[in-house]
């Protein structure tokens, strides 16, 4: 790697790390304007012009707030369970290709961190561990309650992971690579893939909605229930690395659902007006945080519209539902691939 590519790549750590935590924040504040819209309120507006500055307020409160850490907690775990949902939450952007490459003196610089020929597989693996997170957080807790949603979280993302991971082997059979990058050059301007997996989409959408623990999916956190989930005995910063890691979970899968379904950072009816390499990467950046956006507010919307499930009726949407459907997906997709291949007929 060269010196230039080198420095490159750190500012561009440096600046998916910032952005995604920028997001993060002010999606706090997008949530509740958006709920109070719903709702026919204001929101906030105190902190700033329009409450924009209501963010930073959440976290001077978060950091001057007393941190507890009951006598009869695992102390060592209670630190590392937010520690580690923290982490794998930060860790999962690597491999999402944020924008084609930029040309600069003749030197093409790729905007996206690594790209490794395994990128579905490591995002798979990374929010397979942040279950640990949740789950070490209500074990060392040592309360019956905190117990009670990490095991309510550590069966929910493990059943609908299964779902998703079908859905994805679909996606997977079609594109034939596990690499994001390569998944978003095959689909050039508006060749989405959800145009050929809607079931897919559908199945991954559903299943992104648990995996992030959000309504109607947030049983762990079920506050009439287990008065606050597995982050009942949490406070100051500790709990806001919990709450904070939520957000960014649902930047990143708005994120990999924009990447894998919906093209990227491709944008449709460009081809034909003669604009530079470098006026395309950058669209293509503005392009695809649109979508990120999009997704953002539709988690949004769905939660201040759709009322939670009983813990039952998300298991069974789970085992019953879910996966029967992305095996029919997956076999629907396999009869499609050997038919266009000629090694099939109706």
């Amino acid at each position: 790697m060269e010196y230039s590519e080198l420095i490159f790549k750190i500012i561009f750590v440096i600046a998916v790390f910032a952005v995604s935590l920028l997001i993060a924040m002010y999606s706090t504040y997008a949530e509740r304007k958006i709920a109070a819209f719903m709702q026919d309120r204001i929101g906030p507006d105190r902190a700033g012009p329009f409450g924009i500055l209501q963010p930073l307020a959440d976290g001077v409160k978060m950091f001057m707030k007393e941190e507890i850490i009951p006598s009869h907690a695992d102390k060592v775990l209670f630190i590392l369970g937010p520690s580690l949902m923290m982490l794998t939450a930060c860790m999962t952007g690597v491999v999402i290709p944020w924008g084609n490459s930029l040309i600069i003196n003749g030197q093409e610089y790729i905007m996206q961190i690594t790209d490794v020929n395994i990128g579905i597989l490591y995002i798979f693996a990374v929010v397979s561990i942040g279950v640990y997170g949740i789950m070490i957080g209500g074990w060392a807790s040592n309360n019956k309650y905190s117990l009670l949603g990490a095991i309510r979280a550590t069966s929910q993302m493990i059943s609908y992971e299964l779902a998703m991971g079908m859905a994805i082997i679909s996606l997977v059979m079609m594109t034939g690579t596990l690499s994001l990058r390569e998944i978003v050059l095959q689909q050039p301007g508006a060749h989405w893939n959800v145009f050929y997996q809607p079931l897919g989409f559908l199945i991954f959408l559903v299943c992104a909605f648990a995996e992030t623990n959000r309504t109607p999916f947030d049983l762990p956190e079920c506050e009439t229930e287990l008065v606050g989930g597995y982050h009942t005995e949490y406070s100051s910063m500790k709990l806001g690395f919990y709450l904070f890691a939520e957000y960014i979970n649902m930047f990143i899968s708005s994120a990999v659902i924009a990447t894998l379904y919906f093209g990227g950072f491709n944008m449709p009816f460009v081809a034909g007006l003669g604009l530079s390499h470098n006026t395309l990467a950058v669209l293509g950046v503005v392009f695809f945080f649109a979508k990120i956006f999009f997704f953002i507010f539709f988690f949004m919307w769905v939660r201040w519209t759709i009322p939670r499930f009983r813990y039952d009726q998300l298991m069974n949407l789970g085992w019953k539902v879910m996966i029967p459907l992305s095996i029919v997906n997956l076999l629907l997709t396999g009869l499609v691939l050997l038919w266009r291949n000629g090694l099939f007929h109706f």
